[in-house]
């Protein structure tokens, strides 16, 4: 009889515990991405990287601005992947489709003897806002190589609206400025 209690107890345990799981909200995933592919091929060759977030953005979790000095983060909506690895990616394609080239490399890339240009950028802030915008604040640094000597060093924030609610939206919105970014970014070359 004893076991038979214990029995009862670790099965009505188990079955609380399995419907408490069910109650946590599932979690979705976000990638930023380009404004299309980069030519095939070769061309002028542009490094891209290393890309440097912010200390509060060097997480999993979409951020938002709540407020002057308060931030928060989505717990059910995350990025994909590592956010850096990503801005590089899609900086990297928006560039190759502005300067026309398929010779475009993230950091790191090994041998960079092919490699006219390095592009280092830092993501200052990075997020949605209250007001119903993301906005982004970078800076970056463009190197001729292989001299490495520094030829521009720039910056430059910006907002998108979002055209409708969601953490989709958000996303999308943190793309297109990030296509602006690389505007600027291909402007300054």
């Amino acid at each position: 009889m004893p076991r038979l209690i214990l029995f009862l107890k670790l099965a009505a345990i188990a079955a609380i515990a399995a419907h408490l799981s069910s109650c946590a909200p599932a979690k979705s995933y976000y990638l930023l991405t380009p404004e299309g592919s980069a030519p095939a091929g070769g061309g002028m060759g542009i490094g891209v990287g290393p890309v440097a977030l912010a200390a509060y953005l060097d997480r999993p979790n979409l951020v938002f601005q709540e407020g002057a000095n308060r931030l928060a983060l989505a717990e059910s909506h995350r990025w994909a992947g590592d956010l850096e690895d990503n801005i590089a990616s899609v900086i990297a394609t928006n560039l190759g489709r502005r300067k026309n080239t398929g010779n475009v490399r993230t950091y790191p890339w090994g041998d960079d003897s092919q490699l006219r240009y390095q592009v280092s950028i830092d993501i200052r802030q990075l997020h949605g806002t209250a007001n119903g915008d993301a906005f982004v604040d970078a800076a970056w640094r463009v190197y001729s190589l292989p001299d490495r000597r520094m030829i521009t060093s720039k910056s430059w924030s910006g907002t998108e609206p979002l055209r409708a609610d969601g953490y989709d939206e958000l996303a999308a919105a943190q793309s297109r400025l990030l296509a602006k970014l690389s505007t600027r970014i291909a402007d300054s070359m």
